[in-house]
């Protein structure tokens, strides 16, 4: 009973008319932008997350869960329609997404990514009303040792999950925790890292380096590789599949649910390996694997679903322990402290409008991209033939009136510039900013509970290792650690990115 009163709750607060208009405007903001080619979902949210800072608490964290929902949409259309995965989630619809749309056939793919998405959606949903109340329970317990090692894990895995090099990954988790310690220090009051710049004294703008990192610098790339785009519109008249259709399409989108569902809680990223894991369990039990690649139904219904329900699940860590399992949900992190509220266990006893209201509004916002996206097709069709010298001045206006809102600074626009180029030579040199962006986030909380631990324990390091939850969670990441670094485990995760990437 408690469940049902709860969701009760939640949908109470997620249907009043204020927050279905907000939940609306970041659905089709989250789509807009998100089907542009070549911008995630990341970027996205990246870029519209100062317009959310004016707005209530939990308007502001439902507006944000339709944006990354729309972003995802739209990252599929252009998957499908142009053969240009908004994200690396989305590469694997692109794969035969794309046929199916020069077979004429782009109608029925969209409506089967919209399907899945949405059932998807459904489930996982309820997953996370069902699961995160008791691991709430769970994290109430923990220490300062046990967070601080929960957060070592969470770094790990990001670096296991990274595209490209470990040593890579590595030097950007250390890079993001480096920028996180800019700023005067809590216990001593000492300025860290300001090389006298007064700017600097209250930390780095997260913002300024979020819209930067992953907004700018994903234009300045997209600008590079700039080329005619081939839209596939021939016979989208057809949206709804056909009675044949719908039943090669369950089993996929079941299967899709399950692993995405599964993997979505990981620390690190799980979601992005979601859609991949769902393609291959598909490839194996099909009894046609040889129309992979040139179409296959399968191959589309199978990873959107996945890939919608990690997105959902990856709500779980960020909810009930505050640590985010991906860098659309470190953002989320950053939204959730900008307005002042401690992400953590406390928030479900604390605020629970705000918890139920989140987990109600990830429905609201599915049968949103269903109900209305769909319709809206030969509108985002449209704004593909745009080309993108038009659009990204556009863009790049909208990010800066939005980061010098936030606190009305000159300097935080010279800041965005700043980390637009840091992030657009790391992408030249492969390294992939997610372990940034998760160190940036994270690497206060590590510090603060690093030092609160040995407060508590006199100095004594060992209570890091004589606490067993804590222990735990250290034997794992150095377990991870050694298994990525291992030949024949890094070969396997080698061959999944060249996958990807292809």
């Amino acid at each position: 009973m408690d469940l049902l009163s709860n969701l009760a709750l939640g949908f109470g607060v997620a249907s009043s008319l204020a927050n279905l208009a907000f939940c609306l405007i970041g659905v089709l903001l989250g789509t807009l932008i998100g089907v542009l080619p070549g911008i995630g979902a990341t970027a996205t949210i990246a870029m519209l997350l100062p317009i959310t800072f004016q707005l209530e608490p939990v308007s502001s964290l439902i507006m944000l869960a339709g944006i990354y929902y729309g972003a995802q949409y739209g990252g599929s259309t252009t998957a499908i329609l142009i053969n240009m995965p908004g994200e690396s989630s989305s590469a694997v619809t692109a794969i035969d997404g794309y046929q199916m749309a020069r077979q004429g056939r782009a109608g029925t793919a969209l409506a089967t990514a919209a399907i899945g998405s949405f059932f998807a959606g459904t489930v996982a949903t309820f997953l996370v009303a069902i699961f995160a109340p008791p691991l709430t329970a769970i994290a109430l317990k923990f220490g300062a040792a046990e967070y601080f090692s929960l957060m070592v894990m969470g770094l790990v895995m990001s670096v296991a999950l990274a595209h490209g090099s470990v040593l890579k990954a590595l030097a950007m988790v250390v890079l993001g925790l480096l920028l996180g310690m800019v700023g005067t220090d809590v216990y001593t009051g000492a300025p860290r890292f300001t090389m006298g710049i007064t700017q600097f004294a209250d930390g780095l703008n997260f913002v300024a380096v979020a819209v930067g990192v992953f907004g700018i610098a994903e234009i300045l790339r997209n600008l590079e590789d700039e080329h005619d785009r081939e839209v596939m519109t021939k016979n989208i008249s057809r949206l709804f599949p056909t009675r044949d259709e719908f039943r090669q399409m369950i089993a996929p989108v079941l299967r899709g649910t399950g692993i995405g569902s599964v993997l979505g809680i990981l620390p690190g990223g799980g979601a992005i390996l979601a859609s991949f894991a769902s393609y291959t369990v598909e490839k194996k039990l099909s009894k046609h694997p040889e129309e992979f690649g040139k179409g296959a139904l399968a191959g589309v219904a199978g990873p959107e679903s996945a890939n919608n329900a990690g997105a959902q699940t990856s709500f779980i860590p960020l909810l009930t322990l505050g640590i985010p399992a991906n860098p659309v949900m470190a953002l989320m992190i950053g939204a959730m402290i900008i307005q002042g509220i401690v992400p953590g266990p406390n928030v479900v006893s604390e605020q629970p409008a705000l918890f139920w209201g989140i987990v109600a509004s990830m429905w609201i916002g599915n049968l949103m991209l269903v109900v209305l996206n769909l319709p809206l097709i030969g509108l985002w069709v449209k704004l593909l033939t745009v080309p993108y010298y038009i659009l990204f001045p556009i863009i790049m206006a909208m990010c800066s009136i939005g980061v010098y809102s936030v606190n009305s600074n000159t300097y935080d626009l010279f800041a965005v510039a700043g980390f637009g180029l840091l992030g657009y030579v790391l992408s030249k040199l492969r390294c992939e900013p997610a372990p940034l962006l998760l160190g940036f986030v994270l690497g206060p909380l590590l510090e603060e509970n690093l030092r609160r631990a040995m407060i508590l324990s006199r100095g004594d390091p060992t209570t890091f290792v004589t606490r067993p939850i804590s222990a735990t969670l250290l034997v794992l990441s150095l377990a991870i650690l050694v298994l990525v670094f291992l030949p024949q485990i890094r070969k396997r995760r080698d061959e999944v990115f060249t996958e990807s990437d292809g």
